[in-house]
């Protein structure tokens, strides 16, 4: 009868390793490095335990001295002359560029190979910007918007193609609010503004108001210009800083085109516009200067 015995077992174990790594040729299996690697397994996972703490310290303090830097970079652009939304975006691009560089720097420290971590964000970045290229031709416009400043936030603009003009609200890196006159909001995607026409109607400080009126061959054109002078001066929204002129702009099929001419602040274009319209007409028919309308004569016979 054979007893078990197990210095033997553990004998015959060593010499089947011993004979897998000369067959395999891997040193790594021999018994003497096993038993080497598991008496210094402890140590090892001690040192990686503690560099798991400390990068957890660090990444938890870093992230919020990176939140602080942005805060305090956003409030210091602000007080420039730069608009909010422009301010907001570079401070948000360089809290992403710091918090990027934070997890690299990590990433380095437990030994990764960081160029092999560009290498796939930048083929995730690829088929990801093929799948939102719209939104990314968005993004881009939004960025052209905000650096070349065609028009702000309190602008009144016309979009050449889009049949859309109003008050631009606010100013996003994806798309643009706009305020119609009849109070209708709309989103025009930054894309679409970055390549159109626009007319800003706030580009300058003042703006020059035409008012187009006819009057009849047999009117007085000094009296009609007498008469639309005294109405601008007392219209409150043109101003008295600029010339005031009125002069026969087209001599049309049945009536002398005058052009009255005045400068409005551009806020104020719109209330003037209508304010003058209305003041011509009663001014004119109170001093008996005829605005004519077409008329047919038609001959029976």
């Amino acid at each position: 009868m054979h007893l078990f015995n197990p210095l033997m077992l553990t004998t015959t174990a060593e010499a089947a390793l011993e004979t897998l790594a000369e067959a395999a040729g891997n040193e790594n299996l021999k018994p003497g490095v096993i038993e080497k690697f598991l008496k210094d397994l402890p140590d090892k996972a001690f040192s990686l335990a503690v560099k798991v703490v400390l990068a957890i310290v660090v990444l938890v303090v870093m992230w919020q001295v990176i939140k602080i830097i942005g805060n305090i970079v956003e409030k210091s652009l602000k007080k420039t002359k730069i608009e909010d939304a422009t301010a907001r975006f570079l401070a948000k691009a360089l809290k992403v560029a710091l918090e990027v560089m934070l997890l690299f720097s990590i990433a380095a420290g437990f030994g990764m190979d960081t160029a092999s971590i560009v290498a796939l964000l930048g083929s995730a970045g690829v088929a990801i910007g093929l799948a939102v290229q719209g939104t990314l031709s968005d993004f881009a416009g939004g960025i052209l918007i905000l650096i070349a400043k065609p028009f702000r936030v309190g602008d009144y603009i016309v979009v050449a193609g889009a049949s859309i003009e109003g008050t631009v609200t606010e100013i996003s890196l994806i798309n643009t609010r706009m305020l119609t006159a009849d109070y209708r909001r709309v989103v025009i995607p930054n894309g679409t503004l970055a390549s159109a026409v626009i007319t800003n109607n706030n580009g300058n400080k003042m703006r020059i108001l035409d008012t187009m009126v006819g009057i009849s061959y047999g009117a007085d054109i000094d009296k009609a210009r007498e008469v639309a002078v005294k109405v601008m001066d007392e219209n409150e929204y043109i101003s008295d800083k600029f010339e005031k002129v009125v002069y026969v702009d087209d001599l049309a099929d049945s009536s002398v085109v005058l052009r009255i001419r005045g400068w409005v602040n551009p806020a104020d274009y719109v209330k003037a516009k209508w304010s003058m319209n209305e003041a011509i007409k009663k001014a004119f028919d109170k001093n008996g200067v005829e605005i004519p309308f077409p008329q047919v004569d038609v001959h029976m016979r």
